[in-house]
């Protein structure tokens, strides 16, 4: 059994995967903010334990075994923001930190039951993939608002950002998934999109907003 650090320690490492799978040590050091002494000393406990590929002065990468165990953890992490928002009705703004912390509980059959309640969903409440009991991921291609043209019509389907602060200003302009949006503008300049939606007829979103929000053409 991986002990919460370790857990943390995993589930960092899978989301920093690049292309290749690869994670530098600074990069996983800076997102954790965690010195690097202690993070390598953690790579060789994660190595010992056959979660990673660690050798000295090269990239990180999680075995087989590694990418199973950090998959559930991320599993357990948005099954609990589904549960809490569609059956505690908690804003999708308020989970994360509570989800953190109940990700580390040791049942799977907990788990299950919530799984279960929900009616075995595919998505969590900011459109991320959740993991199979397996812990196989399936993401699909969506296009970011900002590469849309004007005369589009789109719907957001997922965030890329999760920060309460993103979350906030979202719920701030009502926009949450599955709100449909139409393209009225885009200046040459900055990449600011004019767009319309519900009762918002003329919305100025910056390309920082556009750039995290993930759409499908309708």
């Amino acid at each position: 059994m991986n002990s919460l650090v370790e857990e943390n320690y995993l589930k960092a490492l899978l989301s920093l995967s690049n292309d290749k799978g690869e994670v530098n040590v600074n990069d996983l050091s800076k997102h954790l903010d965690i010195k690097m002494p202690t993070v390598t000393s953690m790579m060789k406990k994660l190595a010992a334990k056959k979660l990673v590929h660690y050798e000295s002065y090269k990239p990180l990468r999680l075995t087989e075994k590694g990418k199973k165990e950090a998959a559930l953890i991320i599993r357990k992490h948005r099954l609990t923001e589904m549960y809490l928002v569609e059956k505690m009705g908690f804003g999708w703004e308020q989970v994360h930190n509570i989800a953190e912390q109940i990700e580390h509980i040791q049942s799977p059959e907990f788990f299950a039951k919530m799984d279960e309640l929900l009616g075995y969903p595919k998505l969590d409440p900011h459109g991320s993939p959740i993991p199979d009991k397996n812990g196989k991921m399936v993401w699909k291609e969506y296009s970011k608002l900002s590469e849309c043209k004007q005369g589009d019509t789109v719907k957001i389907v997922a965030v890329i950002n999760t920060s309460d602060e993103f979350l906030n200003f979202l719920n701030s302009r009502e926009l949450s998934l599955g709100v449909k949006i139409k393209i009225k503008s885009v200046e040459l300049f900055d990449n600011t999109m004019v767009v319309s939606y519900g009762k918002h007829l003329l919305e100025t979103l910056s390309n920082m907003v556009c750039e995290r929000l993930l759409v499908e053409k309708v």
